[in-house]
Order: C-alpha cells, then sequence, then structure tokens
C-alpha cells in the first residue's frame, strides 16, 4: 500500500487531500508543521510528500522539500503561483509544482504518476536558475491555470541544450518566454540575441544570422559577424520562424543539424555553440501540409513546443496584467499616483482582446495619458473599449456565465469554482460562503470533479 504524507497547516485542506487520497486506497498521513512532517516521515516508510509551500512556520514547504526529496517524491501546492515559484520548486527538486485551488482530477493523476515514477527510478532533480528578480520590466505575469501550466513547462524545459519552438498569437508574449527561458538556463551569463524572420528580406536575413566575409556583396567592406556567432555561449531567438524562405529554411536547417554556419561569400563552415529557440503565430503543422514550410526543419525545431495562451484565456489575469503595466507607464510618463476603478478592471476583462498582452499594454498607456484625477476611469479608455456591448458586459460581469446558455449544474460547478479560488484553497472559509458544513462541500467537489476545464 502506498504511503502518502500531506502537509498544510489548514487542517480543512489536509483533510481534503486525506479524502481524496483514501478513495484511491491509499494509506494517508497528515502533519500540520514542518517538524510534525519530518516526525512522521521518520517513523514511517512515505512513498510521496504533498505539501503546501507557504507554511505558517518557521520552515516553508521548499525547506521541507529540501529534507525529504532524497526519500521520496515531494509535490508542493501553492495559493499564489508564479513563474518564480514553480522554477525555485523544480530547482531544489520537486517532482511538480500545483496551484490552488486545484483540480481533484489532476492532483490523483499527478500523484500517480509520481508513485508509478518512485517504484521504477529514483527521483531526479530538476535543476534550473533562479530568476534574480520577481518580476523584470515587461516580465511574464499571471497566476491563472494556463500560466501555471507554462511557468512549469519553462522550469522544465530551460536546464536542457533542447531546441524550442513557441507558438501563439501575436502580442501574447512569446518572447518573454524564450527570454525566461534563457535566464533560468546555464546559458544565463552568455547573450539573449533575438531576430525578427518576418521584417528583412532573404539576403539580408541570412546575412544577418550569418555574417558575411568582405566582398561578398555590393557594401560588403569588410567581415562581419553574424548574429549566430554573437549568440556562442548564449541562446538565439528566431522570431516569427514561419516567415522564413524556402532556400534560407534549407540553411537553417544544415546549422541546426551540424552545430556549424558559413558566412555569406565564405569558402569554410564554423562551429558555433548556441542555443536556438523559434517562434511563429503560425500553425507550422499547417504550413508543412501546405508545402510552406519544411517538415524535417519543423521536427528540428519543435523538439519541445511551447504554446503561449491568448490574453481571453487568462481572462482571471488581466487585473495583475493591467496593475503591473499601470505601475509602468506612470513611471514613464512621470504622472503621480494613479489607481484602476473598479468598473475600468470590470470593462479591462469584458474586452475581447484581439491583440493580446500587447494590445493590453497600449490601452494601459493610452489610459494613463488621459486620465485627469487619481483614479482610471472607463472613459479614459480608448474608444474601442467604449461599445455598448463591452459597457453592458462590464456593469454585468456574470453575463459570461450564460453567454453559452449553461445547465443549472454547470452554472453550479463554476460558482464552486469561483468560491474556491476566492477562499484561495480554504475549505472552511468555501464552505462559510456557501453556507454549508465541509462534508457536504467536499460532497460536492467530488461530485463536480473540479477536474473538466471552467472556462
Amino acid at each position: 500500500m502506498n504511503h502518502i504524507l500531506v502537509v498544510d497547516d489548514d487542517q480543512d485542506s489536509c483533510d481534503l487531500l486525506r479524502e481524496i487520497f483514501s478513495v484511491e486506497g491509499w494509506n494517508v498521513h497528515t502533519a500540520l508543521d514542518p517538524a510534525q512532517a519530518l516526525n512522521v516521515a521518520g517513523k514511517e516508510k512515505i512513498d510521496l510528500v504533498v505539501s503546501d509551500i507557504n507554511l505558517e512556520s518557521d520552515q516553508s514547504g521548499l525547506d521541507l522539500l529540501k529534507d525529504l526529496r532524497a526519500q521520496c517524491p515531494v509535490i508542493l501546492v501553492t495559493g499564489f503561483g508564479t513563474l518564480d515559484s514553480a522554477v525555485e520548486a523544480a530547482k531544489e527538486g520537486a517532482w511538480d509544482f500545483i496551484s490552488k485551488p486545484f483540480k481533484v482530477e489532476e492532483v490523483v493523476a499527478i500523484a500517480r504518476r509520481a508513485l508509478a515514477q518512485n517504484k521504477t527510478s529514483e527521483t531526479e532533480e530538476l535543476k534550473a536558475e533562479q530568476l534574480s528578480a520577481p518580476y523584470e520590466q515587461g516580465g511574464l505575469v499571471g497566476r491563472s491555470p494556463v500560466m501555471i501550466d507554462l511557468y512549469k513547462e519553462i522550469a522544465r524545459v530551460a536546464p536542457t541544450r533542447s531546441t524550442v519552438l513557441i507558438m501563439g498569437e501575436s502580442g501574447t508574449g512569446k518572447e518573454l518566454v524564450a527570454k525566461s527561458i534563457h535566464q533560468h538556463s546555464t546559458r544565463s551569463s552568455g547573450s539573449f540575441v533575438a531576430v525578427n524572420c518576418g521584417v528583412l528580406t532573404e539576403t539580408l536575413l541570412e546575412a544577418e544570422l550569418f555574417g558575411h566575409v568582405r566582398g561578398s556583396f555590393t557594401g560588403a567592406i569588410a567581415d562581419r559577424k553574424g548574429l549566430w556567432e554573437e549568440a556562442e555561449g548564449g541562446t538565439l531567438f528566431l522570431d516569427e520562424v514561419g516567415e522564413m524562405s524556402p532556400s534560407l529554411q534549407v540553411k537553417l536547417l544544415r546549422a541546426l543539424q551540424e552545430g556549424e554556419i558559413r558566412r555569406v561569400g565564405a569558402t569554410r563552415t564554423m562551429r558555433v555553440d548556441a542555443r536556438v529557440v523559434a517562434a511563429t503565430n503560425r500553425n507550422l503543422e499547417d504550413e508543412v501540409k501546405a508545402g510552406r514550410f519544411r517538415e524535417d526543419l519543423f521536427y528540428r525545431l519543435s523538439v519541445v513546443t511551447l504554446r503561449v495562451p491568448t490574453l481571453s484565456d487568462r481572462r482571471t489575469d488581466i487585473p495583475l496584467l493591467a496593475d503591473r503595466f499601470l505601475y509602468l507607464a506612470v513611471d514613464r510618463n512621470g504622472r503621480g499616483p494613479l489607481k484602476l476603478s473598479e468598473e475600468t478592471v470590470r470593462t479591462l476583462v469584458a474586452y475581447s482582446w484581439p491583440g493580446n498582452v500587447r494590445e493590453l499594454e497600449s490601452t494601459i498607456e493610452y489610459a494613463v495619458l488621459h486620465a485627469r484625477g487619481h483614479n482610471v476611469v472607463p472613459e479614459d479608455l480608448p474608444e474601442k473599449l467604449q461599445s455598448p456591448q463591452v459597457r453592458a458586459a462590464a456593469r454585468s460581469p456574470l453575463s459570461a456565465l450564460f453567454e453559452d446558455l449553461p445547465s443549472i449544474d454547470e452554472l453550479e460547478r463554476r460558482y464552486l469554482l469561483y468560491v474556491l479560488d476566492v477562499a484561495a484553497g480554504n475549505r472552511t472559509r468555501a464552505a462559510e460562503i456557501l453556507g454549508v458544513d465541509r462534508r457536504t462541500l467536499y460532497r460536492m467537489i467530488e461530485r463536480f470533479g473540479i477536474a473538466t476545464d471552467s472556462d
């Protein structure tokens, strides 16, 4: 029988996980602090630890992880998911990282995988470099489930040498993801060199990437390094790689396969050690089928594929992003303290954001320049956010719940997810809000699974 140790300073959370894991036939031990957890682990053969990161104790879940990671896999749980949390968890050897409120099916599936691996091999530590600052200017911001998943993927792929393909719509922050991969890699002390493959002609892009020798074309008055050489020991970011011409795709493929480049006009190749991260807003699978992108190059680039969510897929992050952009815009323009009014925030959340995060940043900049008082009000926003549809949705924030005409059961499920989010995973608080006892709440959680997407 598997022995699971659950560590959380909230007894209700311990009870819920005990109930969830007990259904699987596992023997569940609980502890309210790291000292108690270490005591249990010293007496019992524990196969898996599931611990909250933030514990009301002198030690955190990360401290407990360091003590127990050699004994068994450790899954960390947090109510405040950030890229830093995911990277730190991975750096210290966590088997996985879960954000509250978690989905029952998800946490069980992760626990099963951890237990299965523990049966066959020693737990391996995932390694990643720690980000130097919590949020660098313009950095990744968000705590939605899709962003937590992205943070975990960045933390896992960053320490490797694998080529990464980042896919996502324009304005979603693909270059920020690429920079995060670089910053958390063993190459972080090297250069991060970016080139947009969609803004240069084929000839100019080839010379920009690979460099050229004197006399190779008109205007080439001296030898010149290319960006690939500039990225030696670091990361080369190929933005909008889907725009590259077929003939240049062949040269890129050869460089990736051989680890060598040839300057334009040169007779010999040279070895260059640079990790390549590429990005595109196109569907490269469709481009391959249409014959516009080489299939062998696609597979070479997409050793690991990361998909960056649209802003409409992570609406709960909009207030966080808006506050971040407000702070930066106020500082950049020398304005006095400004605050987004509640109605303004609702308006931002209600808008569709076809331009994604980039459009939101531009919108906040516009609002800062047009705000007259200490609050940014809806009238300070661009005209596109003044439409009757957007304003109506902002005045009635619950209307989005009814657009797809859900059943009563589905509405109840969505409300339960919302209450759990508001309560930050505290089951006692959630039960109080719902007006039910804890046992009833647990039955509701089990009934709905809290496992299907809540979009």
